[in-house]
């Protein structure tokens, strides 16, 4: 695996854009575009006519040597329109080490993008902040991805997640065939994310949930600390983290399959991720589900 895909070196490179760019240089090594078999331009192989088949597509160059008649099959790009979905809320400013979860949700929010662009397909950007909701409707060029790379890059979270009276605007635009992905922390109240969930499903599109979380809340890991605040309310505990361990990370399991099955009985894509993982597991699991996609 490509050392470029390790989330502390792309946090080393600073610049979003080249980071993206060698995160899926390095992943694409080796990896052909997914395709499928339709009437484009580029060549891809030769079958027998078919009683039905579009004259227009027989290869008379072949029926010259052969004297028989052939299809050409060619090659198409299935383009769709991507939406990444940002949690912008105060509990993606958790870090663990040297960066935080709203950081590797940059890359991996840009490294989808890029990787998406590279393929043909529109892609939007929707940051859910405290005060609504920042949109990029879908689109397909170059500069439309540089300013998406800026706008990820101006993501200061603060907060509470954004409330249901701004998820309308996550409909405007809506397109045919789409994958929405949500990178964000579940951090919620009252399942008000998986309220979100029930409200974009209505769309009938592809949903893939990154459920981003740190090292040290998986394992309750916070060295010499006892007193711990919450980024959204401003709450504060004490608890002896020995002590609290076991019972922590019982819970912790619990919430997370419980989770998995609710969004699998809503048939979306769940996957955990943590900061210290690279990058390329994601992007699998991101053509996974674009091939679900396909004419």
């Amino acid at each position: 695996m490509s050392k470029l895909l390790d989330p502390k070196i792309l946090m080393a490179i600073k610049d979003l854009s080249l980071s993206a760019k060698m995160t899926i240089d390095g992943f694409m090594n080796g990896i052909n575009k997914s395709t499928v078999k339709g009437p484009g331009l580029e060549f891809s192989q030769y079958r027998s006519y078919q009683p039905g088949d579009d004259l227009r597509s027989l290869d008379w160059k072949m029926f010259a040597r052969s004297d028989r008649y052939y299809i050409r099959e060619s090659e198409v790009e299935t383009n769709i329109a991507v939406r990444i979905l940002i949690d912008a809320s105060a509990s993606m400013n958790h870090s663990d080490g040297d960066f935080t979860k709203i950081d590797y949700a940059r890359y991996l929010g840009a490294s989808l993008a890029y990787l998406a662009n590279l393929q043909g397909d529109a892609v939007g950007l929707y940051v859910l902040k405290n005060s609504g909701i920042f949109s990029m409707t879908p689109k397909q060029d170059y500069q439309h991805l540089a300013r998406l790379f800026y706008q990820l890059e101006q993501i200061h979270p603060h907060g509470s997640f954004t409330k249901p009276i701004h998820y309308k605007e996550l409909f405007a635009g809506a397109q045919k065939r789409e994958l929405l992905i949500f990178v964000t922390d579940l951090y919620q109240k009252d399942d008000e994310m998986i309220r979100l969930l029930d409200t974009l499903n209505t769309l009938r599109h592809e949903t893939v949930v990154f459920h981003v979380l740190s090292r040290n809340e998986l394992d309750l890991d916070f060295k010499r600390y006892s007193t711990f605040e919450d980024f959204e309310t401003g709450e504060t505990i004490q608890i002896d983290q020995n002590k609290a361990r076991t019972n922590y990370q019982n819970k912790l399991n619990a919430y997370l399959e419980e989770t998995r099955i609710k969004l699998l009985d809503r048939r979306i894509f769940y996957r955990t991720i943590t900061t210290d993982e690279p990058l390329d597991q994601a992007l699998r699991d991101f053509l996974k589900q674009r091939s679900k996609l396909r004419i």
